[in-house]
């Protein structure tokens, strides 16, 4: 998967918390998000808070996707909200692929 490719999957699926996404599409969309951003906060605050807002689902929605392909529960993410926890995820997030189905996966199909 390719940089346009993340994206346009990404948005397409902007609100999907079920399935899987590959540590291409997660990074990819990343590096976009983190580009959006830093464009956004040149031009004005406002803008930047508008970015923040649009980005924020679809953000969540590849997270959790993106642990659903290792194996872990996207509410993991809360985890995040502690600040260390951030560390773990940014772990998580460069696995491999769990091979076969997982629990989360089949839950959602």
């Amino acid at each position: 998967m390719n940089f346009g490719q993340a994206i346009s999957t990404c948005f397409a699926k902007y609100a999907a918390f079920s399935g899987r996404a590959s540590r291409a599409e997660f990074w990819w969309f990343f590096l976009f998000q983190v580009l959006a951003l830093v464009a956004a906060s040149m031009v004005s605050d406002l803008l930047y808070g508008l970015v923040s807002l649009g980005l924020l689902l679809p953000g969540l929605a590849v997270g959790t996707r993106r642990l659903h392909d290792i194996g872990k529960s996207g509410w993991w993410q809360l985890i995040m909200l502690t600040g260390i926890g951030l560390l773990l995820l940014i772990y998580w997030w460069v696995q491999s692929t769990a091979e076969g189905a997982n629990e989360y996966e089949a839950a959602s199909a």
